[in-house]
């Protein structure tokens, strides 16, 4: 039984659905965030306002608890040295810690784009890895790390989600469901019938959860975490498109001169998107989660349909209180730069 469970990044976005997931199963929560956790939920929960790059503040949030998700990272859009500094130099201080004060078991969320760009699918846990940025760098040497935690006697369970989403996600989702809601088409890259698999945040609170609670022997491994159910990047676009009840179609790009732009827009900083979302838009992206339903059998229940509705409908609740507000992180939207515009011409 968990008593105390420690998230970090806890007021983020699958940090607060982590939180309201562990609280409907009475375990006591406790978030470290460098952001404010502002939710309804912050009586309930025992907030931290400090950065994991800060051994006091870590030593601090960590004491007495008995276990520790650690979402925590410094996005894409940060700045290389605070992607490093944060994703690879927290992560390892976060564990240091975790030894020292011998917390039972440490889970790590790492990312799919330790994988890189796909050259073929589905992509297994024992496939080599290739990181593209520096996020996906900093992933590959966090779990270095964890690795090595793990020959020193933790237990650290590692989980590679494929993209999220679900209640409070917009980061570049956002777009999408802007464009969208304003009754615009959206572009595809190529035909878009490359199948693209996302995840719900919910099945990915489930599996963290079995990683929390399951026997040590069954958990301490890495494991991807896709949707079992999902179609081609065209399909994900226009389920949207289709909620929005306007009527408007997904449209094909050229994908190498579409790509190539992309290119000029992110070196001027004219674009939110960065490389690995538009160099893997038009490629297969499927994880294999045999692993995962043999191992702690689980099967995501999500598809993404179902994802990505369910977000939307949660972005039209809300879309009001974002306006104006843009940021870095997932719970935000991204400044559109010039894709305001080219919104117009779908």
């Amino acid at each position: 039984m968990i008593g105390t469970c420690l998230i970090t990044g806890g007021s983020g976005f699958l940090g607060i659905n982590l939180v309201r997931f562990l609280l409907e199963r009475g375990v006591r929560v406790r978030s470290l965030d460098i952001a404010p956790f502002d939710y309804p939920e912050r009586d309930r929960v025992d907030a931290i306002l400090g950065d994991i790059r800060d051994p006091a503040a870590v030593a601090r949030a960590m004491h007495g608890v008995d276990a520790v998700v650690h979402c925590a990272a410094a996005l894409p859009l940060a700045s290389e040295a605070d992607i490093r500094s944060t994703d690879v130099g927290g992560t390892l201080l976060l564990l240091d810690t975790a030894w020292r004060q011998q917390v039972p078991r440490f889970v790590f969320i790492s990312s799919t784009s330790v994988y890189g760009i796909p050259d073929h699918s589905p992509i297994r846990e024992d496939d080599a890895l290739h990181g593209v940025g520096p996020y996906g760098c900093a992933k590959i040497e966090a779990e270095r790390h964890c690795a090595e935690a793990r020959r020193r006697g933790m237990c650290v369970p590692v989980l590679r989600p494929k993209s999220f989403v679900g209640p409070e996600r917009l980061g570049a989702f956002e777009l999408l469901y802007d464009w969208a809601c304003d009754g615009h088409g959206f572009p595809v890259l190529g035909r878009g019938d490359n199948r693209y698999q996302l995840l719900d945040v919910e099945d990915l609170c489930d599996v963290i959860w079995l990683c929390l609670t399951r026997e040590r022997e069954l958990v301490d491994g890495t494991f991807n975490v896709g949707a079992g159910e999902f179609g081609t990047m065209r399909d994900n676009f226009q389920c949207v498109l289709d909620r929005a009840g306007h009527g408007r179609h997904v449209i094909s790009l050229p994908q190498r001169p579409a790509v190539w732009l992309l290119r000029v827009l992110e070196a001027l900083h004219l674009s939110p998107l960065y490389r690995w979302i538009y160099e893997t838009a038009a490629h297969e992206s499927e994880v294999s989660i045999e692993r995962l339903q043999a191992v702690l059998g689980f099967t995501p229940r999500h598809s993404n349909r179902d994802a990505l509705q369910r977000n939307y409908d949660w972005y039209l609740a809300h879309r009001a209180e974002f306006r104006g507000r843009s940021g870095v992180s997932h719970r935000v939207p991204w400044k559109h730069g010039v894709l305001d515009l080219a919104k117009w011409f779908f």
